[in-house]
Formats: structure tokens, C-alpha cells, sequence
């Protein structure tokens, strides 16, 4: 594995840099994050700006991470992640943690006693989902199945991917004007989309949109 260039690929929706882990409540977040999106992986002993720290104790990362994975997360992602220590050419020892995509999404990490969240990862950040996109990731199939369940698309459903072609994101209300259609009809279209894997929703801003 070469090290430097993971790290030059810089924080985005698959990789985290974490100076260490501090409580397993806030590992957590970002394990299940990358479990309920496309998976990637954890570089412990890398600060924000991408500078190799080192991990003075590999034991103990390794105890917090299982125990986060073990007891923070529900359902338990103990068994799905992989560890490896990579020295770079210093001998300063970071820590890579692989989480896969899982299987048995939405995977939801404990903030509080009794209070459990589902996040995902946008762009570089571990978000709390809203409870649409909970039942999205519940719809999801199984990655080794594929993605999302496929069906053909009707003229509204294609202008929707027109549209995303030549524009980067389009929201509820930039769909409704687009087709001249009511808020409720065209909230559905989108859903029906984003269910079956054709465009993604993101409710990290305070208005929601959808891109490929």
C-alpha cells in the first residue's frame, strides 16, 4: 500500500483522516458513515491537513476502534472492518481502517444514552441522515447484487436525468419548474429515482438536492 498516495488523494467521501480516536462515540459516526455510503477507509495517525502524526500506541487504536464498531454501532460492524499498521519513511505507524459497504444498512451510531443516528458521508463529512434517506439505504440491495433495483424510466423520470447531464444538482423546486407539475407529483418522481439508485439525494444544506 503506498501511504503518501492515499493521503495526497485527500478527505472526500471514502476516506477520513483522524489524528487518533478519542472516544468511540465519535469514531463511530464516520465508521457508520462509510458503512451506509460506498464504504473506504480511516487513516489514524494522519491530521486534517494531511500530515503523517503517527500512532503512539497501535494496541490501544485498535481497542477503541473494535469498540466502537462493537458497542457504538448498531448493527455491530466489528466483524466487517480490517486493520493495518503501514509504517511511512520515517517509522511513524499509521493506522488504516478498511470499512467495507455493508449489507444490513442503515447502520446507526450512539451520540447519546438511548439515542442512536444514522449518518452518511457527503463529500467529506459524516452527516445525520434525514428519515427519507433511511428508508433509502433500507431499499438498497446488497452491493455483490448491485446497487439498486433498475426499472425503465418514463419521460418525466428521463428529463430528471437530462437535466443532471448539463447541470451539476437540481432541487424539488427546479424539477417542478422544469415540467410545470405539482410539488407533490414531482417529490415523487425524485424519490422513485433516488430509491432505485439513479440519482442521490443530499440533505446536508438547508434545501435538499439530487445529483447523479
Amino acid at each position: 500500500m503506498d501511504l503518501l498516495e492515499l493521503i495526497r488523494q485527500g478527505e472526500g467521501e471514502r476516506l477520513e483522516f483522524k489524528q487518533r480516536t478519542t472516544r468511540p462515540t465519535r469514531i463511530a459516526r464516520t465508521l457508520a458513515s462509510l458503512a451506509n455510503t460506498r464504504g473506504g477507509r480511516v487513516l489514524v495517525g494522519v491530521d486534517d491537513k494531511g500530515r503523517v502524526t503517527g500512532v503512539r500506541d497501535v494496541e490501544e487504536e485498535l481497542y477503541q476502534l473494535r469498540e466502537a464498531a462493537r458497542h457504538y454501532i448498531d448493527p455491530p460492524l466489528e466483524e466487517q472492518l480490517q486493520f493495518r499498521a503501514v509504517e511511512d519513511h520515517e517509522g511513524r505507524t499509521v493506522l488504516v481502517v478498511t470499512v467495507p459497504e455493508s449489507t444490513a444498512k442503515p447502520h446507526r451510531a450512539q451520540v447519546a444514552d438511548g439515542d442512536w443516528r444514522a449518518y452518511v458521508r457527503v463529500r467529506d463529512q459524516s452527516v445525520q441522515t434525514s428519515q427519507l434517506t433511511e428508508k433509502v439505504l433500507e431499499r438498497e440491495l446488497p452491493p455483490e447484487t448491485g446497487r439498486f433495483e433498475r426499472i425503465p424510466l418514463n419521460r418525466e423520470e428521463l428529463a430528471v436525468l437530462e437535466y443532471l447531464r448539463q447541470h451539476p444538482r437540481i432541487t424539488l423546486a427546479q424539477y417542478q419548474k422544469l415540467l410545470n407539475i405539482g410539488q407533490r407529483r414531482a417529490y415523487r418522481t425524485l424519490i422513485k429515482l433516488t430509491l432505485h439508485g439513479y440519482i442521490k439525494h443530499h440533505d446536508k444544506q438547508k434545501e435538499v438536492y439530487y445529483t447523479f
